[in-house]
């Protein structure tokens, strides 16, 4: 395995795969890999001849009161666990390789990007939207794997492969879960024991959420209201959102009838955790 850190290398590596017919799977992380990522790389690996992972804190999707200069990063970790995946290459660029002093073109998105956690960082899905655009460039990649706890995320991203007619398929994969049933996240490591304990409302509240709608609720109102409650009796959590909306519009809905995404996004401390589930 190669760790490649400027555009060129990556290019020139992925024009000999296709030059010898061979398909690309392409998985863009921030680093401070975890299962849920592995999740994705083992996914790739199986589906294509050859697959990238990209590590790339990029500065863009974060706000100015963000975790930028503390999100954690571990390349020698990050590395060794894309190798036992099998993962070919791993791009891991600076800052100024992705983007130039003078750097001034962007790709934003109306709709999609207004709601959920686009509400309460406003700046961010240009960011991710920019950011994905030049990697997919660069790569250049047949498949592109996504986790679905970033279930905007992902959603957006369908929305502008499809808008700007990119040659790329991109897949969403199911959320990984720690044996007591919180999401992986990287950002999971700033929380302390006695926080960490807190965060289990998250999941606590969605399984709140599904038996509702199991006993036959269909008022999203009154599920967001057993949603919010839930959450509220922690008192090391503050809820940034709780939402029900369509899962492909992501507009907010006032009854369950189709598939709905349940999501929120809560503080625990100072570490803000999102967590989902879609309805059948």
């Amino acid at each position: 395995m190669k760790i490649a850190a400027t555009v060129e290398e990556i290019r020139s590596a992925v024009k000999a795969w296709k030059k010898e017919g061979l398909s690309v799977g392409f998985v863009p992380t921030m680093g401070y890999l975890h299962e849920g990522h592995q999740s994705l790389m083992q996914k790739a690996v199986s589906e294509n001849d050859r697959v990238v992972v990209s590590i790339f804190v990029n500065p863009m999707q974060f706000g100015p009161s963000e975790d930028l200069e503390s999100y954690p990063r571990d390349l020698e970790k990050d590395a060794a666990l894309c190798e036992a995946s099998g993962v070919e290459l791993i791009f891991h660029p600076e800052p100024k390789e992705m983007y130039h002093p003078d750097f001034s073109t962007f790709v934003d998105m109306h709709g999609l990007t207004e709601s959920l956690c686009g509400k309460s960082r406003p700046s961010h899905f240009r960011g991710v939207c920019t950011v994905v655009t030049k990697l997919f460039n660069i790569v250049q990649p047949d498949r592109a794997y996504f986790g679905q706890k970033d279930a905007q995320q992902l959603a957006v991203i369908q929305q502008m492969v499809r808008d700007l007619n990119m040659d790329v398929t991109v897949i969403g994969c199911p959320i990984i879960r720690e044996a007591d049933g919180l999401a992986k996240s990287s950002r999971n490591s700033y929380l302390s024991a006695d926080e960490r304990k807190a965060a289990l409302v998250l999941s606590r509240a969605l399984a709140v959420a599904r038996q509702q709608l199991a006993d036959g609720e269909r008022d999203a109102a009154k599920i967001r209201s057993a949603i919010a409650e839930t959450i509220q009796a922690e008192l090391m959590a503050k809820i940034d959102y709780v939402e029900l909306v369509d899962a492909r519009t992501l507009q907010q809905v006032d009854s369950v009838e189709r598939p709905v995404l349940v999501a929120l996004a809560v503080y625990i401390g100072k570490t803000r955790l999102i967590d989902n589930f879609i309805t059948e």
